[in-house]
């Protein structure tokens, strides 16, 4: 009877840590595939991707120009659709979400940083990072505090009425960095933040995010050449003929 009650606590063990990993589970996808129509037929981009990324990872998607990071990280944040395969964003299926659902979900949940900071150029950059809370319904007061607090944070706070063409392009990568984070989102994008950037920014904007991923939590995936930022993710897949290769 003892041996009977150890095996049925193991058993609970094993169902409660399966539980466990599968709650931490951020980002899971599943035969991703994405296609376009062409003048000379269907252009296949992503053949079959799998991702399982967890809560509070930094995960790295490598591969050569024309792989399809851009792609997938498109459609990991719901700006594109999967042409098939499966893909849950924090614990929601997308297949289950229109177009309108599917904008909320994105402001709620996920922040965007791109290689083309993608700033308006008529607002300063304290007014360009509280955007999204505005968009959100954010009262003015609060959504300013909050930028405010932010591009403190990032080495910003003398830089705040500064439009963007009167910043850096180091600057104004943060001030993209500080709009992504303003939402508390549970996943950031990144698709080559640093591409634009010389060698000494770039490097600096590469310890930013690892020290925000380690300080706030949020889970990081960035699609990037650059190999030094890859190799200080706790994740690494490399995309090659639109599948994903676990690098390590």
């Amino acid at each position: 009877m003892g041996e009977n009650m150890n095996s049925r606590h193991d058993a609970a063990s094993d169902v409660d840590s399966e539980r466990k990993d599968s709650s931490s589970i951020v980002i899971k996808a599943t035969g991703l595939r994405k296609s376009f129509l062409s003048v000379d037929g269907s252009l296949n981009v992503l053949n079959g991707v799998d991702l399982s990324i967890e809560r509070g990872q930094m995960a790295a998607v490598v591969g050569e120009s024309g792989a399809g990071k851009s792609t997938l990280l498109h459609i990991l944040g719901g700006l594109d659709r999967a042409t098939d395969g499966m893909l849950e964003v924090c614990g929601t299926d997308y297949a289950s979400m229109n177009d309108d659902s599917m904008a909320q979900f994105r402001n709620e949940n996920v922040g965007f940083v791109f290689q083309f900071h993608h700033l308006m150029s008529d607002f300063t950059a304290l007014e360009n990072v509280m955007m999204p809370l505005l968009i959100r319904g954010t009262d003015q007061t609060t959504a300013e505090e909050k930028a405010s607090y932010l591009l403190g944070r990032l080495g910003l706070s003398e830089r705040t009425s500064h439009k963007p063409g009167k910043l850096s392009g180091g600057e104004q990568q943060r001030v993209a960095v500080a709009r992504a984070l303003v939402t508390d989102p549970k996943v950031v994008l990144a698709d080559e933040p640093s591409g634009n950037l010389d060698t000494k920014t770039a490097s600096a904007l590469h310890e930013m995010l690892c020290d925000l991923n380690r300080s706030m939590g949020i889970t990081f995936v960035v699609a990037t050449h650059n190999r030094e930022l890859a190799e200080s993710a706790d994740e690494t897949y490399e995309l090659s003929a639109g599948v994903t290769i676990p690098a390590r």
